[in-house]
């Protein structure tokens, strides 16, 4: 029987993202884990397997939370196909993630639903893109030529704040376009227990701060939420989901 789709139907998008997003997540994850092997078995490079084990063991122990933080914050705003599309290109938090919620307030349409999946898998189709056109032209082409034009104090200032100032936006945007008022207060509040006051008394739990705030949140937004207000579903295929 042919697979070929030829009538659209949100069933017909999940099955085709869900296919071609796990085999290209697949092939990228062989890439990104084959350079170790590499290293060892074929460029024989003054390393050992025990080096290795270390330097990832050093990773983890900083970024191993997030393994599973990201995919538990970003799905319910990217859908199943923004996230193979997200985690496949990288820079998530501070690209990726600002156009999917930067899209959906615009169109007016919630995270979680289906017109919200779609406003955030063509967001991160146009942020790519203009990504790749952004790097050929300022570092591809002008990029040693800016490096040298610009005051190394310009440089600095804009390392600094930058990101802070990116995720600072995403998350007023954020806070607007959903509407949870409860939830974000929750959030807020229990970031600024933990940041200010838990870790200076346990400074151990630093490099968890993250997941405890997420956890905490995702807990106590459960047990709090307003269960008349349940996942609903409208007519000709509009959805809306609710906490508050």
């Amino acid at each position: 029987m042919s697979n070929i789709i030829t009538s659209p139907s949100h069933e017909a998008f999940e099955r085709t993202t869900t296919k071609w997003g796990s085999i290209t997540l697949f092939i990228a994850f062989l890439i990104a884990t084959s350079v170790p092997f590499y290293l060892l078995f074929v460029a024989h490079a003054d390393v050992d397997f025990g080096d290795i084990l270390k330097a990832f063991l050093a990773v983890f122990a900083v970024y191993g939370v997030f393994y599973i933080v990201e995919p538990l914050t970003y799905f319910p705003i990217l859908g199943p196909a923004g996230m193979y599309q997200a985690f496949l290109i990288g820079n998530v938090a501070n690209k990726l993630l600002p156009s999917a919620i930067v899209a959906q307030g615009t169109l007016g349409v919630k995270p979680g639903t289906r017109k919200g999946e779609y406003a955030a898998t063509m967001a991160i189709c146009g942020a790519a893109l203009i990504h790749v056109a952004s790097m050929v032209l300022f570092v591809g082409i002008l990029g040693t030529w800016l490096v040298a034009i610009i005051p190394e104090p310009v440089t600095l200032v804009a390392k600094l704040y930058i990101l802070p100032a990116i995720l600072g936006g995403v998350t007023v945007q954020l806070i607007v376009s959903l509407k949870q008022v409860k939830s974000s207060i929750i959030a807020l509040g229990l970031a600024a227990v933990v940041i200010l006051i838990l870790i200076p008394l346990v400074p151990v739990l630093a490099p968890g701060d993250v997941a405890i705030v997420v956890l905490l949140t995702i807990v106590i937004t459960w047990f709090t939420r307003n269960k008349a207000l349940t996942y609903t579903k409208g007519t000709g295929g509009a959805d809306s989901v609710g906490i508050n």
